[in-house]
């Protein structure tokens, strides 16, 4: 027959396990891991994430405002500009010389007086633009967009220099002026013109009263008389 283990006294029992349960390794608090190293640790990283990346975005855009000013891009537009400019005095001067109006104006001179028909500063013009036609394209041209111009007339003389003439003065230009020009090829035979823009009969080869000299050679009635290179100088104002 079994032996009958013995009788537990419950009470005391019950105090053993709770003794057992103290003894149990990893029950106390104190030996419980922590975690609020770690969690420290994370919110430090984070941190630091959100910081580097706003340093990040900071050189970014401080990069574009800098790209944004820069003298670069000044002189690309001004730039731009000019070759504007220039092309429409081209334009200009090609569609003059195709249809004469700029010889024409070329001998608009009043011989008498020494100076071109009408005009209001000296012997050339300043306002006063709607004399021949080739000023007044100009004019046309260039007046509305604020757009100051002069207008020369460079010539050779009899020893292989070069003079000008003004045709048109509207100022000192500035330090961004273009400028666009074209030759004309005046004859012995070419007559000066009116204030009514008719011819009056007398050939520049055979008067003195004209600006520029007969700088041609030999004696031919259709002989060279001069080479005259018209040039555009234009800035904005």
């Amino acid at each position: 027959m079994a032996a009958r283990p013995p009788d537990v006294d419950p009470e005391v029992s019950g105090i053993d396990e709770a003794r057992a349960r103290r003894a149990t390794p990893g029950s106390r608090a104190s030996d419980r891991p922590s975690t609020t190293g770690s969690g420290e640790r994370g919110q430090a990283h984070s941190l630091e994430a959100v910081v580097a990346s706003m340093i990040v975005l900071a050189g970014v855009a401080f990069s574009l405002q800098m790209t944004a000013v820069t003298p670069l891009s000044a002189s690309t537009s001004n730039q731009h500009l000019e070759n504007q400019l220039q092309a429409t005095g081209d334009g200009v001067l090609a569609s003059a010389a195709a249809s004469g109006d700029i010889e024409r104006a070329l001998l608009y001179w009043n011989g008498t007086a020494s100076e071109f028909h009408n005009a209001d500063n000296e012997d050339h013009y300043t306002t006063n633009l709607t004399e021949t036609n080739f000023t007044e394209a100009l004019d046309r041209t260039y007046g509305p967009r604020n757009i100051a111009y002069n207008v020369y007339l460079v010539y050779h003389t009899s020893n292989g220099e070069t003079e000008r003439q003004r045709l048109v003065f509207q100022g000192e230009p500035s330090d961004h002026a273009v400028s666009a020009s074209r030759t004309v090829t005046l004859l012995d035979s070419d007559e000066l013109r009116f204030a009514n823009g008719t011819t009056t009969g007398t050939a520049i080869g055979n008067t003195s009263d004209f600006y520029a000299p007969d700088a041609g050679t030999g004696s031919g009635h259709r002989e060279l008389y001069n080479h005259v290179r018209v040039e555009v100088v234009a800035w904005r104002i």
